[in-house]
């Protein structure tokens, strides 16, 4: 657009004048203004009717015990991730109530991202600060955010613990703090770590440097997280008040014991119904994971039939199901309720905000935002009609702490579910099995689940 043209779109005072014209005609127009400055477009678009559609009754309920409480964090998508595992566990061991460590594999995120990010600094010496990917990862060098298969290379490589050998710390459930003066060191080192480059530094002297800043950035997570155990003895007293007691565990022998997945039978399954992404199909993001050398992030893109259908199974197999979908879309965090009628903003404004799922993704009104666990649902003549979903924001929202997720809900706001590799079709296992495409490092499906 040339400056003739833009400044023939400028707003002109006959515009506003017309504009005002057309406010004052509406009838409703004064009502609707004192409704909505008083108590907001929530409060005065909530639909009184979704409230009685979403009964938290479900005809496959898991029970699945307390919910846990991720406070002031980003670790829904570890919450999420480790609730599947301490389903399990409490299962078989009869520990109800139970919780894993979030702050133990925390501290191993945080540590192996603050490694990933070097590298990727290291990756893109040669490229100039305004570049898009430097400018990318600039941005934030590292967050509470995650994936599944992030969480996977965590474990496979830590293990993980119980809750009580490595229990909560201030930073742990309140994370700004360490992430503030983490973020600042990283970006100082990178600072440092780009210019070895541009003097031609030899590998050998940028490798201890790199050294140096992982062990500085080790000494800052054992301030603020305390120093992960290597060794400890994990005591109980199980749902029939028997005592129990293991003793001499690492974090991966208790993993190999109490929860003893192989974690290659979990993959990804993402409904994005973009053009860039056909169906059947796998994807992974450049720039986006942990461990370096461990497992990367790899999506599987399939129809939202097939996305619902394969959940189904895995719940009728009495295991629940991890999900990560955009939490803050046309949802009552009080109320617990996901639910495409929650709100209708078009009718309160008489205006047309529809989009598609794909428009949503394209144009950056949408992506995954938080990741939960769906542990039931109704359905009806065979269909799904509303599903349960364990939060991690504690007792005091939803039902105890569980919502209720309408199936349009899940159609238009679920990005990704985890599934056993056995729920899927041969013609699915074989699309999995693919080497992915990759995306960009700004790709919606490269979304940190954070909330």
């Amino acid at each position: 657009m040339n400056l003739t043209q833009s400044s023939k779109a400028a707003i002109s005072s006959d515009q506003i004048a017309r504009y005002q014209a057309q406010f004052a005609e509406r009838k409703d127009a004064k009502v609707i203004e004192r409704a909505v400055t008083h108590q907001g477009i929530l409060a005065t678009s909530a639909d009184y009717a979704s409230d009685t559609d979403m009964t938290p009754v479900f005809s496959i309920d898991l029970d699945t015990g307390k919910v846990a409480n991720q406070k002031q964090s980003g670790r829904c998508w570890m919450f999420a991730a480790l609730n599947t595992m301490r389903h399990h566990l409490a299962d078989l061991f009869k520990l109800t109530d139970f919780e894993l460590s979030q702050n133990y594999t925390f501290f191993w995120d945080k540590f192996e991202k603050s490694n990933y990010f070097y590298q990727n600094v290291l990756n893109t010496a040669d490229q100039p600060l305004d570049s898009r990917k430097v400018a990318f990862l600039m941005a934030t060098p590292q967050q509470d955010g995650g994936q599944w298969d992030m969480l996977c290379a965590i474990i496979e490589k830590y293990g993980i613990v119980p809750k009580s050998v490595m229990p909560e710390t201030y930073s742990s459930s309140k994370s700004n703090e360490l992430n503030g003066t983490l973020n600042k060191k990283l970006r100082k080192d990178a600072v440092t770590l780009r210019q070895l480059v541009a003097d031609g530094a030899s590998e050998a002297d940028i490798a201890s440097a790199r050294d140096r800043m992982l062990g500085e950035v080790y000494r800052l997570l054992c301030y603020t997280l305390g120093e992960p155990a290597q060794q400890f003895d994990f005591e109980y007293r199980d749902d029939d008040k028997n005592y129990h007691l293991d003793q001499n565990l690492t974090p991966k022998s208790f993993y190999d014991k109490y929860v003893g997945w192989d974690l290659n039978d979990y993959v990804s399954i993402i409904n994005g119904p973009t053009a860039d992404k056909p169906y059947n199909k796998t994807y992974t993001v450049e720039m986006l994971g942990n461990v370096l050398g461990g497992r990367e992030v790899k999506h599987l893109n399939v129809t939202i039939d097939d996305f619902k259908q394969l959940a189904i199974k895995q719940l009728q197999d009495g295991q629940s199901v991890w999900f990560g979908c955009d939490v803050g879309q046309s949802s009552d965090r009080q109320k617990g309720i996901m639910d495409l009628n929650a709100y209708n903003k078009n009718a309160l404004l008489d205006m047309d905000l529809t989009m598609t799922k794909a428009e949503r993704l394209d144009y950056g009104e949408s992506l995954m935002t938080h990741a939960m666990v769906i542990t039931g649902v109704d359905l009806v003549d065979g269909q799904p009609t509303k599903w349960k979903v364990e939060n991690s924001w504690g007792e005091k929202v939803g039902t105890k702490g569980y919502f209720v997720m309408s199936d349009r809900w899940l159609e238009e706001y679920c990005y990704q579910i985890v599934i056993n590799k056995k729920y899927l079709s041969d013609e699915l296992k074989q699309a999995q099995a693919q080497t992915p495409t990759v995306l960009a490092p700004w790709d919606p499906m490269g979304a940190l689940a954070s909330h």
